[in-house]
């Protein structure tokens, strides 16, 4: 992947995981999706800290969309993945 989409990718992925978390708020059937993601996600990574979770985002995003996934629906499991995985870089970045 070239600099241009990587800046691309890092963007669309910010605004996927920013306006999942957001929506999370209003809707527990997405709040209970995320927490399985969590859940599966700890279990595969231990406790990771902040740069490790932006790889691994960085990293499956990228295959996500080589594969042709488009984030056009908010329940799809890439997006609740996405969502997840910037959750939990919310709740290692807090104090």
């Amino acid at each position: 992947m070239n600099g241009d989409s990587s800046e691309v990718l890092g963007l669309l992925v910010r605004d996927i995981g920013e306006a999942g978390v957001a929506e999370m708020a209003g809707s527990p059937g997405l709040a209970a999706a995320v927490d399985q993601h969590v859940a599966s996600l700890r279990d595969e990574l231990g406790d990771p800290g902040e740069d490790e979770l932006m790889g691994y985002l960085r990293s499956f995003a990228e295959e996500a969309f080589n594969r042709g996934w488009w984030p056009d629906s908010t329940r799809d499991w890439e997006f609740v993945r996405i969502v997840a995985v910037c959750w939990m870089m919310r709740d290692a970045a807090a104090p």
